[in-house]
C-alpha cells in the first residue's frame, strides 16, 4: 500500500467548484456537475489544478482515482469543446422517416411497421436530423452516448435475418 496522488490541469476559462463530494465544472459551452465519492479518496482544488489523493491506496482506490480522473477530464473537455455523435439512417427495404419532437426521436415506417418507434433524448442533449444523418451533441459525454444508444436500440431488429435486414440507425462517428 502506497500513497497516491494524481493532478489534473485545467485552463483559465474553466470554472471549477468543489463542494463536499460534488464537482461542478463550467466552461464556454455550459456547466456539468457530478458527485465523485469513494472512501479513502480525497479531491482538492488548488489554483488551476484538481488533486486526487489517497493515503495507503490499495488496488481498489487506484482504480477509483483513475476512474475519477477520466470523468473529470471528460467534464473539462465537454464544457470547453463539447461532444458529438453521428448516426447514419440506413433503409433498404422501406423508406423510413426520422424526426425530432421535443425530447423524443420518432422513427416512422421502420420495416413497414404501422406504429412509429421512438427513442428518448436525455436532458441537455441536442438532436438534429440532416438528410441521412442524425447528429447528437451535448456537453455530458455519458448523456450524449446514452441518447445515441437509445436511438440505435430503438431500431433493433428481432425475428429476422440480420444479414438480409440491415435497416436501422447506426452510430458511425464519435468526437
Amino acid at each position: 500500500m502506497t500513497d497516491l496522488m494524481e493532478e489534473i490541469q485545467f485552463s483559465e476559462n474553466i470554472n471549477v467548484e468543489l463542494i463536499d463530494d460534488t464537482l461542478k465544472i463550467g466552461g464556454p459551452k455550459g456547466k456539468v456537475e457530478r458527485r465523485l465519492a469513494f472512501p479513502n479518496v480525497e479531491l482538492k482544488k488548488q489554483d488551476n489544478k484538481i488533486q486526487l489523493m489517497s493515503k495507503g491506496a490499495s488496488k481498489r482506490e487506484k482504480r477509483m482515482i483513475n476512474t475519477f480522473k477520466s470523468h473529470i477530464k471528460n467534464m473539462i473537455l465537454g464544457t470547453s469543446e463539447g461532444f458529438e455523435y453521428k448516426l447514419k439512417i440506413c433503409s433498404s427495404h422501406f423508406p423510413m422517416s426520422v424526426s425530432v419532437d421535443k425530447n423524443i426521436v420518432i422513427i416512422k415506417n421502420f420495416l413497414g411497421e404501422k406504429t412509429p418507434r421512438s427513442a428518448r433524448i436525455l436532458e441537455g442533449i441536442n438532436v438534429k436530423v440532416e438528410g441521412f444523418d442524425v447528429i447528437v451533441t451535448g456537453i455530458d459525454l455519458e448523456k450524449v452516448g446514452q441518447t445515441a444508444a437509445n436511438i440505435e436500440s430503438a431500431c433493433r431488429i428481432t425475428n429476422r435475418d440480420r444479414r438480409v435486414f440491415q435497416d436501422g440507425i447506426y452510430i458511425y462517428k464519435t468526437s
